[in-house]
């Protein structure tokens, strides 16, 4: 029996109707305060016009493998394109917090914001205007998370059933975001390769496998009235594949192609991101070797010379093969996990199965 693809089937164009129609409903909230306000939800627009619709994927899939019912299915894909708003929350705080200039390719809002103040020659200083318009508009995504998603014409049985962990994921999110700023003041200069390479995992579980892919998978799963059972397997399932997924993006923003990425190559190194690969790196490399990379990490004027010469360190010292082996370890812990589950349709388990495989094997 043949499949639906678990994106391309229709979802992706269904996801991006539902957040237009949202898009559309806001400027018209906001139209009474008139024409500034268009370049605030035009930043939440840009945002929401791409991206891969993976959170949004896990959510649908949930709730379609295990209580799948034609009648609520426009209902779901609206539920789902909550997932992708609260992302595009996240993204905005965290290119303010990391001050990335480009996002995809373009501008990042705070940037974008900056050069519209020095473009208009308005008072005051253009850097703080940009990030407090950025995070002004990533407050308005969180607001219109829970809004989307509370009015998206799911059952209430269902929406009450699934409200605990749409909660738990939007306060866990900002915590895993304050262990990242914290990593990265706290430095590792006192660690063990050990407690490095854990502390690694803690943040990126928080900061990103759980939002990305564990959480909306179980809030779906959670609306369609999974058994305890499932859920417990589902979360083993969406904690290793979550791993894994922002593992291989710790690899893209080092490694990356800027063309597929859509960020500078070795935004990671100039960032100072403390990722499993250059806890590797630090522990394998050789004495001059791991110090060309310590003092890289961080550095915001690191030019692309460098940046090819700590990837040749990473690749050298065997951190980058140890790192896809720990990709490779959690996509198939994720299969492990899928093949315990009970209760997904066959097409959901193939969706749930071809998912492993997007978030796994990718260039952005």
């Amino acid at each position: 029996m043949a499949h639906a693809h678990p994106l391309d089937g229709g979802l992706r164009p269904r996801v991006q109707q539902a957040l237009t129609d949202h898009l559309d409903r806001q400027r018209e909230v906001l139209a009474e305060l008139g024409a500034p306000m268009g370049p605030l939800v035009d930043a939440v627009d840009e945002l929401l016009a791409g991206g891969k619709r993976l959170r949004a994927a896990f959510f649908y899939w949930g709730w379609r493998a295990l209580g799948h019912d034609e009648a609520h299915d426009e209902a779901a894909v609206r539920a789902a394109s909550s997932m992708e708003i609260f992302q595009a929350a996240a993204l905005l705080h965290d290119d303010v917090m990391d001050n990335s200039d480009l996002r995809r390719g373009r501008p990042t809002a705070h940037r974008a914001f900056a050069a519209d103040h020095r473009r208009n020659g308005w008072n005051g200083d253009p850097a703080r205007f940009g990030h407090a318009a950025a995070i002004l508009a990533g407050d308005l995504c969180l607001n219109w998370t829970d809004e989307v998603f509370s009015t998206s014409g799911l059952p209430p049985e269902a929406l009450r059933r699934a409200r605990p962990e749409f909660d738990r994921m939007r306060t866990q999110l900002m915590g895993g975001q304050f262990l990242d700023m914290l990593e990265g003041a706290q430095g590792w200069s006192d660690l063990a390769y050990e407690e490095r390479v854990a502390r690694s995992r803690t943040v990126i579980r928080y900061k990103s496998a759980k939002y990305s892919v564990e959480q909306p998978l179980l809030i779906g799963a959670h609306a369609a009235g999974a058994t305890a059972a499932t859920l417990r397997s589902l979360s083993r399932y969406g904690t290793s594949l979550g791993e894994a997924f922002q593992l291989r993006d710790d690899v893209l923003g080092v490694f990356g192609d800027p063309d597929h990425t859509g960020k500078p190559a070795g935004d990671d190194l100039r960032e100072g991101k403390h990722t499993a690969l250059v806890a590797h790196t630090l522990e394998l490399a050789d004495g001059q070797d791991a110090e060309l990379v310590a003092a890289s990490l961080g550095d915001p004027d690191l030019d692309d010379a460098t940046v090819e010469a700590c990837r040749r360190v990473i690749r050298r010292s065997g951190a980058l093969e140890r790192t896809e082996r720990m990709i490779a370890d959690g996509a198939e812990e994720a299969r492990r996990a899928l093949a315990d589950t009970e209760g997904p349709t066959d097409e959901g388990r193939a969706a749930l199965h071809e998912l492993i495989a997007i978030c796994t094997d990718r260039q952005t």
